[in-house]
């Protein structure tokens, strides 16, 4: 019985072990997704870049009017790819979780960019051996210290905008 218990101990902690081997081994995949995703847009590489994203992909920039499908963002963006320079984006801390499946995860990561900090936050999917860029959401960072500043400065186009969404 002993024997048994011993064996089964053994055999959940090697279990146990090889799952976080294989967690910090996706984490490292992701971490290299996202580098190299930036990097190509750094370096305006746009079969790169939208090559790393789904087909169904969605990308939600820092203007409140910025909710592209991956078609949609592509012709956005291509004009900026064309010019030999898109967006340089490095990150500087990100965090990544993942389902139970091991198939789905999201992120979330401090940017720095032309704009200064931001946060991207987003979705990926293991297709195959891959880690694909289902989701983005680009954000601004803003100080809470700050705050009164920035919604003074934003109100009066935000209100139009407000009233031009609620108004649908």
């Amino acid at each position: 019985m002993k024997a048994l218990f011993l064996s089964l101990a053994v055999l959940t902690l090697f279990s146990f072990d090889s799952l976080q081997y294989k967690e910090s081994d996706e984490k490292e995949q992701i971490n290299r997704t996202l580098d190299a995703w930036h990097k190509a847009a750094a370096e305006a590489n746009f079969q790169v870049y939208f090559g790393m994203m789904t087909e169904d992909a969605i990308y939600i920039g820092t203007d409140p009017t910025e909710n592209w499908n991956k078609k949609a963002f592509e012709a956005y963006s291509k004009p900026h790819f064309d010019r030999g320079k898109a967006w340089n984006f490095k990150a500087i801390e990100r965090h990544v979780y993942f389902d139970k499946s091991g198939k789905l995860a999201w992120f979330d990561e401090l940017l720095n960019t032309q704009m200064k900090i931001c946060r991207g936050s987003g979705v990926l999917v293991k297709i195959g051996n891959e880690w694909k860029i289902k989701h983005y959401v680009l954000s601004m960072t803003v100080p809470n210290d700050n705050t009164n500043e920035v919604v003074k400065i934003i109100a009066p186009i935000e209100d139009v905008l407000i009233q031009k969404m609620q108004s649908k």
